[in-house]
């Protein structure tokens, strides 16, 4: 490596903390750098890879004559258009099966594992699942061995390097043996020869370049490599004592690369710890904290807080929460009074023949949060005019018609996204109430316990979509914000609500139903303080999606930067 290469790479470890993913572009470039023999200087005295191909083949044909291995499949050559680069003079490309012996190991089903091989003792038997990444030790306390009688189960011996070939996990988990093992069928064990160092391949695999062939040579629907393309794949070989100078560089670089790492994790753990004590105190109901000297702490820190989505998502949730307990806008003496706003909606449900509910109140001091002694506290149920309704999930067709059905993704923002819909072949009537209105509200009465009870308001024309049976919809008094009541549900006090009162078990989907939802404890401000609240939340989420962008933009240019450095090298 010449000293223009050394400093540039010593440059990346400065750029490369500051790019959201730039620690593992450096991981990249020292591999890339190795493999294209640009990491270490090469020596003239070091006997050149050629002969140590010789070697190779010289012990493979005394084993071969002793009996001890079978004669191996006779490789093609390389093409031309089969080598990526160009190598230092002494290096050499080979194919992978030139180098080592590669198998596969030995499947066993999940009643035979537990039953026979669990606790037993004898040779650790390694699964996909115990696999790392390539930095990481495999796992070999997994509490499945194979006796060593047991002669139908392949042995990979210490020192074998082994690669995931099947799977999503295919070509990247990969590992090195430090014992003997048993090992899975989806993993490939390359028992080297003398003249290889294992760590070497091992890196080998890691390197962009062997990524990019072991994914050209994949086939399947699940995704993987049958070992007869796999052991094709072309290398590049260095000489023996250069593997070694390769190696001892990596293992340093990649030692640099674990310092950064962590100190990165521990200061983006810090960010979001500190971060979420500021917000604590701003939200916090009992008066032990000061809400002033939080948002001031926030103000002073605002740069570095914000310097990540995960805080900015945190802030969304917080503005919502004061929205909810009285703390985002003021109240007024002006503002027409709730009872009176009451009156209204009762009125209203009247004239539409729907039945007051005998409990129109909810004592304010069953709730994990506080509001104004000017509000109101309603079960979601009285404030109705319409639904819940659940939906209907008709089969999608792939042409144009005149009907849209939403799918789950169109609301799990919060925020309704009418992309995310389906052409469906069924007649629905004008008169259906499955068709969205403007100010209509779905809820996600079933998915992943993450996005159970999302509510997004649909702000839009009559007669374009219809929504799933998964969804339920609902529309609230004309006397109310629904914008408001939208945001008062998807506040994280709603949120947990609905969440604790999910069905669903393990291995099922969780679910809320009807009643569930009626039942949801809605904080009644003023009217015209629920448009004042609406509009203070517009605004806050503004600057939150500003926040984002410059976010983006920021890691873009950083990426970029580091981008643009690392191509010189």
């Amino acid at each position: 490596m010449n000293k223009h290469t050394a400093a540039l790479l010593e440059q990346h470890f400065d750029t490369a903390f500051a790019a959201p993913d730039g620690i593992k572009k450096l991981r990249e470039l020292i591999l890339t750098l190795a493999m294209q023999g640009r990491l270490v200087p090469q020596d003239p005295n070091d006997p050149p890879a050629s002969e140590l191909l010789k070697d190779i083949e010289a012990e493979k044909k005394r084993l071969l004559k002793e009996g001890k291995i079978k004669a191996p499949k006779l490789l093609p050559a390389l093409a031309v258009e089969e080598i990526p680069y160009a190598l230092p003079q002494d290096w050499q490309w080979v194919r992978l099966g030139s180098v080592g012996n590669i198998f596969n190991g030995n499947s066993i089903n999940a009643s035979e594992k537990e039953a026979k091989y669990a606790g037993a003792k004898g040779l650790p038997y390694i699964a996909t699942k115990d696999v790392g990444y390539g930095f990481e030790p495999l796992d070999y306390e997994n509490g499945i061995c194979i006796p060593v009688d047991e002669d139908k189960f392949r042995v990979a011996h210490e020192g074998a390097v082994l690669i995931c070939a099947e799977g999503g996990s295919a070509g990247k988990k990969c590992g090195l043996t430090d014992r003997d093992i048993c090992f899975g069928n989806k993993l490939f064990a390359n028992e080297l020869n003398d003249q290889i160092l294992s760590r070497f391949i091992l890196y080998a695999y890691l390197s962009p370049v062997f990524r990019a062939s072991f994914a050209a040579a994949m086939t399947g629907i699940i995704g993987g490599v049958s070992i007869a393309k796999f052991v094709e794949i072309p290398i590049p070989l260095p000489p023996l004592d250069e593997q070694h100078r390769i190696v001892a560089k990596i293992d340093q670089l990649m030692a640099r690369c674990d310092v950064l790492e962590n100190l990165r994790n521990k200061r983006e753990k810090k960010r979001l710890a500190t971060h979420a004590a500021a917000l604590s105190q701003l939200l916090d109901t009992t008066g032990n904290g000061s809400a002033d000297d939080a948002w001031a702490f926030i103000t002073q820190h605002f740069g570095d807080l914000y310097a990540v989505k995960e805080n900015v998502a945190e802030l969304r949730k917080a503005i919502l929460h004061l929205a909810i307990t009285g703390k985002l806008t003021e109240q007024r003496k002006d503002d027409l009074p709730v009872k009176e706003l009451l009156e209204k909606i009762k009125s209203e449900r009247s004239r539409l023949l729907i039945r007051d509910a005998a409990d129109d109140q909810i004592d304010s001091r069953n709730l994990s949060y506080s509001i104004p002694d000017s509000w109101a506290l309603l079960p979601l149920d009285t404030i109705l005019i319409s639904g819940p309704t659940n939906g209907y999930s008709p089969k999608a067709v792939d042409y144009e018609t005149k009907v849209k059905s939403l799918t789950l993704s169109a609301t799990t923002s919060g925020v309704f996204k009418g992309e995310y819909s389906k052409f469906i072949a069924d007649d629905i009537p004008v008169s259906s109430d499955l068709w969205l209105q403007d100010g209509d509200i779905l809820v996600q009465r079933g998915n992943t316990i993450e996005y159970v009870g999302v509510p997004a308001i649909y702000r839009g024309k009559q007669n374009v979509y219809i929504y799933p049976d998964l969804m339920m919809k609902l529309r609230v008094s004309t006397e109310l914000d629904n914008d408001y009541v939208c945001f008062a549900m998807s506040a994280a006090p709603s949120r947990d609500f609905l969440r604790a009162r999910a069905s669903g078990t393990s291995g099922t989907m969780p679910k809320i139903n009807q009643k569930t939802l009626t039942s949801l404890p809605i904080p009644i401000p003023p009217l015209a303080e629920q448009r004042r609240i609406v509009e203070k939340i517009y605004k806050l989420m503004q600057q939150c999606d500003q926040l984002e962008r410059q976010i983006d933009a920021v890691n873009l240019k950083t990426s970029e930067l580091l981008s643009a450095v690392m191509a010189q090298v």
